[in-house]
């Protein structure tokens, strides 16, 4: 970052782009490209973090339930009719409603509605193979629990999962964004970019950049990743 992307300088406010300043400053004075710069850590990467922990205990929650069966997974699948019966979004707004406004509480609230999702089709894509062959050998050989689920559930639908997840980075993307442009998000200084397009509406008329710059990087990064996760499935 070529500059302190939270140092206020109102001297230097609604500057132009130039090469000391190449996205131009804000309403403080604030360098806009350090800031998108940063923003990275609080969009792209809370997008990652919360795919990678959703996904990882979906795969131990999911295998659970198809390796044991019966009322648990009667239970599990009745739980999940009903919390999937709500968009996501209405119920991460439901649980941010509860933990109040933080980027921490959006992570949260994702995490468990990531989790639900990822869970079921888990459990769905171990039950159909339940009845494989190299499962029942595995089985007979003596491996069970962890091991049996890391050495052969997971390598055989880790291609279906590595794309479920890449597909769905923009999308969460979005939703961080969405959550920090209404107020229920990341909290200000903080440059994600949602909570960048949200202080910039107010300057829509004199400084439309200051909506466009962070605009273009969600579009940007979440066209990528919807991009990767159609060459991926061609592994599927």
């Amino acid at each position: 970052m070529p500059h302190d992307p939270f140092a206020v300088d109102i001297t230097r406010r609604f500057l132009a782009p130039t090469w000391q300043y190449p996205l131009g400053t804000d309403h403080l004075g604030r360098c806009v490209f350090s800031r998108i710069l940063l923003g990275i850590r609080y969009s792209l990467g809370s997008a990652l973090l919360i795919q990678m922990i959703a996904i990882i205990l979906a795969i131990f929650l999911g295998a659970f339930v198809a390796l044991k069966g019966g009322m648990i997974d009667f239970l599990f699948i009745r739980i999940c009719d009903i919390l999937l019966a709500f968009p996501t979004l209405v119920l991460a707004f439901g649980l941010l409603g509860l933990l109040g406004p933080s980027l921490k509480n959006v992570l949260i609230a994702l995490i468990f509605t990531q989790l639900i999702y990822y869970s079921r089709m888990i459990r769905s894509l171990f039950i159909g193979m339940n009845e494989k062959v190299f499962i029942q050998a595995a089985r007979i050989s003596g491996t069970t629990g962890v091991g049996l689920i890391v050495r052969h559930y997971v390598p055989n639908v880790l291609p279906i999962i590595v794309t479920m997840v890449a597909l769905d980075v923009g999308k969460v993307i979005l939703e961080i964004a969405g959550f920090s442009f209404i107020g229920l998000g990341v909290q200000a200084p903080i440059p994600e970019w949602g909570m960048m397009v949200n202080e910039g509406k107010q300057y829509i008329r004199q400084h439309p950049e200051l909506m466009l710059y962070p605009g273009l990087a969600i579009v940007l990064v979440v066209l990528l990743f919807n991009r990767l996760a159609s060459s991926l499935k061609k592994f599927e």
